[in-house]
């Protein structure tokens, strides 16, 4: 089927595959969106035997009857129809428990902590990465496809990960904990593609995938109300205490710390203050919202642990990303501590530090604690 594709719609995917494709084997890690779809596509037209695995990791999205979550009943049977479409085998694989424990579960503790976690790393980290990776090598693969937006290229020491070429679809902040031995065996065939060009041909080859949304909330998080969750997984995580500035003054009072992360100003409902106040710290123990002025925000270095690094022997310049939404700022990594050229703004415990030098992703790890910027008055 896929032999009829226009070329010009339909490019061959780059697997980076050593000898005659056709004597190869792929596994693709299929959610049901369109992304993972046009992978499975691709490498079928490759000529390789090619199987589509998906992962039964948390069923939330059929249960309330919402569309859009990445492991809901839906997406399973989307995955399959597009299997059945392409004429390759698929699997399911229910791997709820190991998500629940490596997901589900730390993404609850984080928050009860005051941190702010990231579940898209942590998923990566587990089942994704470690659980498909299992999976693909007891089924004799050669590579495990996926339909991340970053880039695997080759440099002088081996398989580097790079940025997406598209910057509004760029994953690499995501995946700064994948190894060296899994990056060897993971493909990542849309790294260079625009989104536009994947549903082109999605709709090509007559997927019914191809305008199907993207999912924009945590997969198992329903209408992206990750407190409610939270109280029904941590029935006392809703506790409430006192929103007070730096010197420990009560300023008002809320509701849970859950509700709160660094560099937030929206829900502290306090008035008074001569400037915006923005969260500056929470202290979960003593269930305290620390408040500040901006200023407060400022941040020279965090310290990151679970460091994972990519880099090989480089020791050139470097920038830090440290919200999936921030831009890459200049920095230099010191031990276990990132240090900012500049003060940089919503440092969030919990969250991930990202190492850049320019496209490569160097690796990176997750915050644990900051040190303030010490700032001249305005």
């Amino acid at each position: 089927m896929c032999a009829a594709m226009d070329d010009g719609v339909f490019p061959l995917g780059d697997f980076q595959l050593d000898g005659p494709v056709s004597a190869r084997r792929i596994v693709v890690a299929m959610s049901g969106g369109v992304d993972s779809s046009v992978v499975a596509a691709l490498a079928a037209r490759t000529g390789a035997e090619t199987i589509g695995v998906t992962l039964q990791l948390y069923d939330h999205g059929e249960a309330v009857g919402r569309a859009g979550s990445c492991c809901a009943g839906r997406d399973i049977r989307d995955a399959r129809a597009v299997c059945d479409r392409l004429g390759i085998a698929h699997y399911v694989f229910d791997h709820e428990s190991s998500f629940r424990d490596a997901v589900i579960d730390d993404f609850a503790d984080e928050y009860l902590a005051g941190r702010t976690p990231i579940p898209c790393v942590k998923c990566n980290m587990g089942p994704k990465f470690t659980d498909l990776f299992a999976l693909a090598r007891d089924l004799g693969a050669d590579c495990l496809a996926t339909g991340h937006y970053v880039r695997r290229v080759m440099g002088p020491q081996g398989p580097e990960l790079h940025k997406g070429a598209d910057p509004a679809r760029d994953q690499s902040y995501f995946l700064f904990a994948t190894t060296a031995a899994q990056l060897d065996f993971l493909r990542f065939p849309l790294g260079g593609m625009p989104k536009a060009q994947v549903r082109e041909i999605a709709a090509q080859i007559g997927l019914g995938v191809a305008g199907k949304p993207d999912s924009q909330d945590i997969c198992f998080v329903p209408d992206g109300d990750y407190a409610g969750l939270l109280k029904k997984l941590r029935p006392d995580a809703d506790t409430a205490g006192d929103i007070v500035d730096e010197g420990g003054r009560k300023l008002g009072e809320h509701r849970g710390t859950i509700h709160f992360t660094v560099g937030q100003r929206r829900g502290l409902e306090i008035g008074g203050s001569p400037e915006p106040l923005y969260v500056v710290r929470v202290d979960a123990a003593a269930r305290q919202v620390v408040v500040g002025p901006k200023s407060a925000l400022a941040v020279r270095a965090a310290r990151i642990g679970g460091i994972n690094w990519l880099g090989g022997d480089y020791t050139g310049p470097i920038s830090a990303k440290v919200r999936s939404m921030a831009k890459p700022a200049p920095a230099r990594l010191a031990g276990d501590r990132v240090i900012f050229d500049s003060p940089e703004y919503g440092v969030a415990p919990g969250q991930a530090a990202v190492l850049y030098a320019g496209e490569r992703i160097l690796g990176g790890g997750w915050i644990e604690a900051t040190e303030r910027a010490e700032l001249a008055a305005a």
